[in-house]
């Protein structure tokens, strides 16, 4: 996945400059400002949850707004076709990672993207058995150059990575209904638990963006999110010490069901005071949910809480 940013940024010059969505993958937050930042690439970011902001800050060197919906941890959503609007005419261009959404729950490129990026690693794959990205283009001509800089820079699959990413996708979309069935059962268990003080999972009326969510997606997918009443880091060590089924890990978008602390684990790499900022709590808890028996997850968290 990174190597397909990577690969989108080369497309770019130095003094370019690109929007981003404030709450990225820690990955591609690194990158931007840690890598490319270096490169005389501008990186401005903002919060997407309302678009008019993006004309705010665009210029003449604008050439590229980066889009993560639902964003990584916090599940917050961005208006694909408000984002397009606002770039049209402008010479700029409009990528999407839309890993945690996958292709069978959000089509960017029919709502006018140019790029649609994917980590395979997740969702793709499906097994947790490869690390892969993949880039879509809305035209020949844009592929071509993506082509290229792959071809140029390195960064492509061997066979057998590319053949488990095919054999991933025979069942994506299986696989996705089930991790959006049980995401949602999750969930909803979620809200009713005593512990709990905030669930984010975009299939819940009680996100902000349901309305958004339901116009521009198919179903809602396996992410979940949610903090503790109590607020308190040491609550959640705790509870990702005692889930058995949930496994912790990094990762995400696999068969098996993973749990992730986003403070110390997958945005460990951004600043302190820009997680809080954003709203990545020490008690914030990632939860990636697999296509188990949903009664066993919810045992399995039951249990971890008591």
């Amino acid at each position: 996945g990174l190597a397909a940013i990577d690969c989108v940024l080369k497309l770019l010059n130095p003094g370019d400059e690109v929007i981003a969505v404030d709450d990225l993958y820690g990955g591609t937050y690194r990158m931007f400002t840690r890598l490319f930042e270096k490169y005389q690439l501008k990186f401005t970011f903002v919060n997407f949850d309302d678009v008019s902001k993006i004309a705010d800050v665009i210029t003449d060197k604008t050439k590229l707004i980066w889009v993560e919906t639902p964003t990584n941890p916090l599940m917050k959503l961005v208006d694909i076709k408000a984002v397009v609007e606002i770039a049209k005419g402008k010479d700029i261009l409009v990528a999407v990672d839309n890993t945690f959404a996958t292709p069978y729950l959000q089509r960017p490129i029919d709502l006018g993207a140019d790029i649609v990026m994917h980590s395979a690693t997740k969702y793709l794959g499906g097994h947790s058995d490869v690390i892969a990205g993949a880039l879509v283009a809305k035209d020949a001509e844009l592929g071509e150059k993506l082509h290229f800089i792959q071809f140029a820079s390195g960064g492509i699959l061997g066979p057998h990575d590319s053949y488990l990413v095919l054999r991933g996708i025979k069942t994506l979309a299986l696989r996705v209904q089930r991790h959006s069935e049980n995401g949602m059962a999750v969930a909803k268990y979620l809200e009713t638990h005593p512990s709990v003080a905030e669930v984010i999972y975009p299939g819940l009326e009680s996100h902000p963006q349901y309305e958004l969510a339901k116009s521009q997606m198919k179903d809602f997918g396996g992410m979940v999110s949610f903090t503790f009443k109590s607020g308190k880091k040491e609550d959640a060590i705790k509870f990702l010490e005692k889930v058995r089924v949930f496994t912790l890990a990094e990762s995400l978008g696999g068969v098996e069901s993973l749990a992730n602390h986003p403070a110390l684990m997958t945005h460990a790499s951004i600043p302190a005071e820009k997680r809080a900022e954003l709203g990545i709590t020490d008690d914030l808890v990632r939860l990636s949910v697999g296509i188990e028996d949903a009664e066993d997850l919810i045992a399995d968290l039951e249990r971890a809480f008591s």
